[in-house]
């Protein structure tokens, strides 16, 4: 296996631009997890990897920013989806591939991010999308910032749907084991409270 140190360095961007219509329109980043926001908790995780962290956050930016070496926004107003976020990462990013996930996911560890890169490493010029429980997982993915164009295409002709760029794109999966804990979206008020009593 290749050490994180060993790997090519990549751009990570955490999604904290939503609406959080599940979480009753609070700012889903910075609720609390285990006495910290969740936006805390991938910070912690994600920094030892990149000197490229870019945040998408639409509202609390000044909260946002210690937690990040770039902040970017959707380029349209009333939060226009995940897709939005993902065009503002790609056009901020300072190396080739740029590392997603959503800021709802404080369970992920090391070894899944390591085996991204690592996915990433051996298919240089495809998406790599998480694959669990029978189905992709889109906003957990590493895509080469060479395909920025072909997103900004398919954002002008109308289509929402990251999982649906990088399949067109021939993304690769990476499996993981079906219920894996490490992937708990935490992006309802009774999930957030039920994981709480589980350690990070």
């Amino acid at each position: 296996m290749t050490s994180s140190q060993q790997l090519p360095p990549c751009s990570i961007l955490l999604l904290a631009g939503g609406r959080g219509q599940r979480m009753g329109g609070q700012d889903k980043g910075l609720l609390e997890w285990h006495g910290e926001p969740l936006i805390a908790h991938l910070h912690r995780k994600t920094r030892p990897l990149t000197d490229d962290l870019i945040i998408s956050c639409n509202r609390n930016q000044a909260i946002y920013a210690p937690y990040a070496d770039q902040l970017v926004e959707d380029d349209e107003g009333d939060f226009p989806g995940p897709l939005a976020g993902i065009r503002a990462g790609l056009g901020a990013a300072r190396h080739s591939h740029l590392l997603v996930m959503p800021c709802d996911v404080p369970r992920i560890d090391m070894a899944l991010l390591t085996s991204m890169r690592e996915t990433a490493h051996l298919h240089p010029d495809n998406p790599v999308m998480l694959w669990h429980d029978q189905h992709w997982e889109p906003l957990l993915c590493v895509i080469p910032v060479m395909h920025r164009a072909a997103f900004e295409s398919a954002w002008a002709e109308g289509e929402r749907s990251p999982g649906r760029v990088m399949r067109t794109l021939g993304a690769t999966a990476l499996h993981c084991p079906d219920n894996d804990p490490r992937l708990a979206n935490l992006n309802t008020p009774e999930l957030l409270s039920a994981h709480n009593t589980m350690a990070d």
